[in-house]
This record gives C-alpha cells, structure tokens and sequence, in this order.
C-alpha cells in the first residue's frame, strides 16, 4: 500500500491523538490536559493553518479523540466506515491542492478556516478511509499488551506487528513469559 507523505502524517497525527487520551478518568494521565497541551500537539505534528486555539478546540478535538478511538477499536470494516464517515461529513470536507511551507502538493480535507477538530476529523479521517478502501482497516490496531492499550498503524509487510513498541510492550512480555517457563522448569 502506497502511503503519501501527507497520509503519513495525518496517521502519526490520529495515532498520536488516540494515545492522549487517559486509561483512567485522572487528569494527571490526560494528554491533552488543557489548551496549552493542544497547542503543543499542533506544534509537534506541524498542523497548518490553525489560528488561536481556545476551550473550544481542545473540546472539539477531545470529542472527535473519543470517535478515532472507536475506529481503532472496530473489529469489523463496516463499523470504522460508519465512524469515519461521519466524523469526515461534520467536519465538512472540502479537498483542496496546496503547497505550503516547503512541502511538495498535497492534499487538505478541511475548509479553510476550519477549526482544529474539523481539521483533524477531515485530514485524518481521510487517512483512515484509505486503509478501510484498501482493505487494510486490520491495520488499525491496539496494542496487545494486557496493560496497554495504545493505538498503531501496522506497517509490516505481513501484517504481524502486536505491540505499540516492541522495545517496551513486546519485550516486557517475552520477558515475563521467559521468566515463567523458567521458575516452571525449575518448580
């Protein structure tokens, strides 16, 4: 599956926006605590054409947070098409060629002037849609990790990434189970 840069970031950028939400309702796991913590994701995921951001749009985005969640909690293509097509047709879609800030053309999905939930809803709904299209929705997954539950997009060739880092999730597992059969053979 050929993946554009735009695609690309716009999928860092829902990966990255899913995994801010807390596990638990304690505010000291939220990752996008307040306005400010907004304004930094904006930065780091170099989102254009985002004007002052307020209460407002760290509302809208928690909300549309909650609604990529689902996509990459839906078992089943149908599911993840429902949500993203509804999350794409609110944010009203308007495609357009652009070239900004030393990028090759690419294409937007949000309205000029659009709000950074409705950016983000359009850009990385967009992203999403092409994998359900390509019949790739399993792509969009959690992590297996029993104490984890972040989002990836699997990009192996055989589809066969588990964890959201093998370095951490993956090994913390391989680990204990080495250290299972161990203390088993030795009983």
């Amino acid at each position: 599956m050929l993946i554009t840069h735009d695609t690309r970031c716009a999928l860092d950028a829902v990966v990255d926006l899913v995994n801010t939400a807390s596990d638990d309702e304690s505010a000291e796991t939220e990752g996008l605590a307040d306005v400010a913590a907004l304004g930094e994701f904006v930065r780091s995921h170099d989102i254009s054409d985002v004007g002052v951001l307020t209460e407002r749009d760290l509302a809208g985005v928690r909300q549309i947070r909650s609604r990529f969640y689902e996509v990459f909690a839906s078992p089943e293509p149908q599911a993840a098409a429902a949500v993203i097509n509804e999350l794409v047709a609110a944010a009203g879609t308007t495609p357009r060629l652009t070239d900004h800030d030393g990028y090759d053309w690419h294409v937007h999905y949000f309205a000029p002037g659009a709000s950074i939930a409705d950016h983000l809803a359009a850009d990385c709904g967009m992203a999403l849609a092409f994998f359900v299209v390509a019949g790739e929705q399993e792509r969009l997954r959690r992590c297996e990790a029993p104490d984890c539950r972040r989002a990836f997009v699997d990009l192996s060739r055989n589809r066969s990434r588990r964890y959201c880092d093998s370095r951490t999730c993956g090994n913390r597992l391989h680990v204990a189970a080495y250290r299972a059969r161990r203390k088993e053979a030795a009983g």
